[in-house]
């Protein structure tokens, strides 16, 4: 039905009557109508978000929240995690409910399928393509679950993908963008590479002098954490568990027989043949790990460096093998199934549970409880509320998306591009006319989706966490990349267009 037009007269300031446009309400039923399949995935996503929070009251807890509560009452650097995410929560502290702590997570997680949306849509102008682009950090059962964990996915995922999204606008605010990636990186240290990631990319658009300030704005707030580190901990660095985290990588293959170690690096070794060795993970907080077993705790700049020297010389010795185990980890970011792993404990955090969970097992998490139960003003165990829980339960059973098809996903953009090129030739277009054009647009969401996902199998391990974030940025490749062919020429400037 066609939207009727109330126009509305107001004064300009000067004595004379203008024409203010569609009155509130008309303006607001004609976005519906020219967005109304995004309107309503975006209120079928906010709807599961409510019955998650009904369900799950106020959150869900993982073994990292109550670290991350630590630094909220007692500010100084962690060596493990860096303290972004900490500093969102203490932005939230005047509420004392960790309730409102996942309700600002989950609308982060509808935002980013708006930016999503927002994107595709002002790229490609095809509203199907930018609905379809969304739907899944909108609908995803796992994502929803994520973002009421107190954790700091959600808000990484939500800083990067506005980052990109910036980074594909016409004017690009470089200092802008540079900010989210440092605000990126000091929430998940996966960000670190991003940076230079899209420094590259404005390079490659010729962009020397935005690409320079995105440089300065990121590291500013970075080297200032670092200094704060460094006061504390008297190490350089934003945290102080890389070597440990890598030599945890490495044990998954490592073979001190053809390693040859010397005597100081021997201790960390595992007669057992890789093959029956537990998870990587196991390395860094099982307590028969032969790193745990050493004096002191885990995470010593001592430690640290043993454990980076033993990971170097693995690496070096079994290049092969690294990276073998590298593509083993990456490979179950792309299974159908969703088997458990790393283990079963690790692997309930991420359904959606059927009584209430239990308190922390380790003994670490103790002085983070007692904080928590100061910042709620209260208990802090998560109350299980049927029939919404139950109801989410059995939606976690069958919407969420398979790894097979994430890879797919990310097949798409370079497939095209390639099937664009071998047309061109055939069509005797000049061969450096793609150069003169410069990226691609989805060259930008694709390279950080990879990033996303390779980093993590390469220094640490494969965690279905870890996935998330990068799949808003895989579909908005894909939707980019998938834009018409007149599309696509309308970015290309008019001197250099056929």
């Amino acid at each position: 039905m066609p939207v009727e037009r109330e126009d509305v007269r107001v004064d300009d300031g000067a004595g004379e009557r203008r024409d203010a446009g569609p009155a509130p309400v008309a303006r607001a039923a004609l976005f519906v109508r020219r967005h109304g399949w995004f309107v309503g995935l975006l209120a079928v996503g906010a709807a599961l978000r409510v019955v998650a929070a009904l369900g799950y009251r106020p959150a869900l807890w993982f073994p990292d929240t109550y670290t991350y509560i630590v630094t909220v009452f007692k500010p100084r650097p962690d060596l493990v995690r860096p303290a972004g995410y900490s500093m969102f929560v203490k932005l939230l502290e005047p509420f004392h409910a960790f309730g409102v702590v996942a309700a600002v997570q989950h609308l982060l997680g509808l935002a980013t399928g708006v930016l999503v949306y927002w994107a595709v849509l002002r790229r490609v102008r095809r509203g199907w393509a930018a609905t379809l682009a969304a739907a899944p950090v909108l609908l995803d059962a796992y994502q929803i679950q994520l973002e009421h964990l107190l954790v700091s996915d959600t808000l990484f995922m939500f800083l990067v993908v506005l980052a990109v999204v910036l980074s594909l606008a016409d004017r690009p605010s470089a200092v802008t963008i540079g900010l989210l990636l440092a605000a990126a990186t000091l929430t998940r240290t996966v960000g670190q590479p991003l940076i230079l990631l899209l420094v590259a990319w404005f390079l490659l658009r010729r962009q020397v002098r935005p690409a320079a300030v995105l440089l300065a704005a990121a590291l500013v707030p970075v080297i200032a954490y670092g200094a704060w580190f460094y006061g504390t901990y008297q190490r350089v660095g934003i945290i102080g568990a890389n070597g440990v985290f890598l030599y945890a990588r490495t044990m998954s293959f490592a073979d001190c027989a053809r390693m040859d170690p010397p005597p100081d690096l021997r201790v960390l070794c595992d007669a057992r043949p890789p093959e029956q060795r537990p998870p990587s993970q196991e390395y860094i907080w099982a307590k028969d790990a032969p790193l745990v077993a050493l004096p002191g705790i885990t995470f010593t700049e001592q430690t640290d460096d043993l454990a980076g020297r033993f990971a170097t010389l693995a690496i070096r010795t079994q290049p092969l093998d690294y990276a073998a185990s590298v593509l083993s980890e990456l490979g179950r970011s792309f299974v159908w199934g969703r088997p458990v792993y790393p283990d079963q404990e690790i692997y309930d955090y991420y359904q959606f549970p059927t009584t209430s969970p239990g308190p922390p097992g380790r003994y670490a998490a103790q002085l983070g409880v007692d904080y928590s139960r100061h910042y709620e003003r209260g208990p802090i165990g998560t109350a299980v509320v049927e029939p919404y829980a139950g109801w989410m339960r059995a939606y976690q059973d069958v919407a969420r998306l398979p790894g097979a098809v994430l890879l797919a996903v990310l097949l798409v953009p370079p497939a095209l591009a390639a099937g664009r090129r071998l047309h061109d030739r055939r069509a005797g277009a000049p061969p450096g006319r793609w150069r003169e054009a410069g990226p691609a647009p989805w060259l930008l969401p694709w390279s950080t989706a990879i990033v996303l996902l390779v980093t993590p199998a390469a220094a640490a391990e494969f965690d279905y966490r870890y996935v998330l974030p990068a799949v808003p940025l895989a579909f908005l490749a894909a939707a980019l990349a998938c834009g018409n062919r007149k599309d696509f020429l309308n970015d290309i400037p008019r001197n250099v267009r056929l």
